[in-house]
């Protein structure tokens, strides 16, 4: 019998949605699972909603020893998820269940410094330790569950497929530096910076902030003609694999501006400041697609937001173009493919 296509054949997207089949209908559709009445009560009663989300992080694929210590791992694998809570329209995380995986001769001092690392990230930005497991393996992983909760009273959820066309992209920060950051802490070959600007690259890299604040200047925000309707998604694998998302859920073509690219300021002059800037990846900002009075409300609350495109009914060239004729956007032949 036919084993059928690997992994790497299928590539990430092709997984998930042939995963997605033994789930009920759009369950795998966006940043994180939307737990509504009808699954926390057996009647369907309450109003309550819960985000759930898992993410893997594998040492020699998502971290190494060479770019960061045993803290700043906790902290980052538990950003990440916290940062997917966000994406989906929560303002903070409930708590957070890790599944440990590591090879015998692993030193306690590293376990103990991931779990101080990511109960840190807790303690800053919300969230207890509520449990997990751990088993011996090959190579070091963790598996980290993160549960939030939607604001209740105002706001909603945030989901891939709520855009329309019309809608303004607006994204919540600068795009680029932690790519800047792990080209620095490999030591490729790039123009002197200033101490400052390597302490900021790496620093962003290493111990990324999930943007709670930006959910909650989301609904402070929202002019009182409207109703809650927000597409959106974080941006860990990429600015413009983001919009590209929000575009593809939502049926639509994503039009982005060239010249309004929330470049890092630190990338200026850099020969591929542009290209890190669209898919260095891992910078966990928040890429939404809102109407345009909301949008520019945003960008008045919101420090450091931009609206960097709009989306428009689906187009010939694909889901990700520049404005003004300006031709498809390709992914680089680089970029980051999980399996390969």
């Amino acid at each position: 019998m036919p084993e059928g296509p690997t992994l790497a054949e299928l590539g990430e997207t092709e997984l998930i949605r042939r995963l997605g089949s033994f789930a009920p209908r759009g369950q795998f559709g966006d940043d994180a699972a939307l737990l509504g009445p009808a699954l926390l009560s057996p009647n369907g009663g309450g109003g309550l909603q819960l985000v759930l989300n898992t993410d893997v992080l594998v040492e020699d694929v998502h971290f190494s020893a060479a770019t960061m210590d045993a803290r700043d791992v906790g902290w980052r694998a538990a950003a990440a998820n916290l940062s997917d809570l966000a994406a989906m329209g929560c303002v903070d995380a409930v708590g957070i269940t890790v599944g440990l995986v590591a090879p015998g001769h692993t030193p306690w001092a590293w376990v103990e410094g991931a779990y101080a690392g990511l109960t840190e990230l807790l303690g800053a930005h919300g969230g207890v330790l509520l449990g997990g497991d751990c088993s011996g393996g090959r190579q070091r992983l963790l598996a980290i569950t993160a549960l939030g909760r939607l604001q209740e009273g105002r706001g909603g959820p945030i989901r891939r497929g709520d855009g329309q066309p019309g809608d303004q992209l607006v994204c919540t920060g600068a795009h680029g530096l932690s790519r800047l950051g792990l080209a620095l802490l490999r030591g490729e070959a790039l123009p002197a910076l200033a101490p400052a600007e390597q302490e900021r690259a790496i620093n962003a890299h290493r111990r990324p902030v999930p943007r709670f604040d930006a959910v909650a200047a989301l609904g402070a925000s929202q002019p009182g003609a409207l109703s809650w309707r927000v597409a959106g998604c974080d941006s860990s694998d990429g600015l413009a694999a983001a919009a590209a998302c929000l575009a593809v859920a939502s049926g639509c073509t994503a039009l982005l501006e060239r010249e309004s690219l929330p470049l890092a300021p630190e990338l200026e002059g850099l020969a591929v400041s542009e290209d890190w800037c669209l898919w260095g990846g891992e910078d966990f900002e928040l890429v939404l697609a809102l109407e345009p009075a909301w949008a520019a409300a945003l960008e008045e609350r919101l420090p450091g937001a931009r609206c960097i495109g709009h989306l428009d009914a689906l187009q010939a060239e694909g889901p990700l173009i520049w404005s003004g004729g300006g031709g498809a956007i390709p992914p680089p032949s680089a970029g980051f493919q999980h399996f390969s």
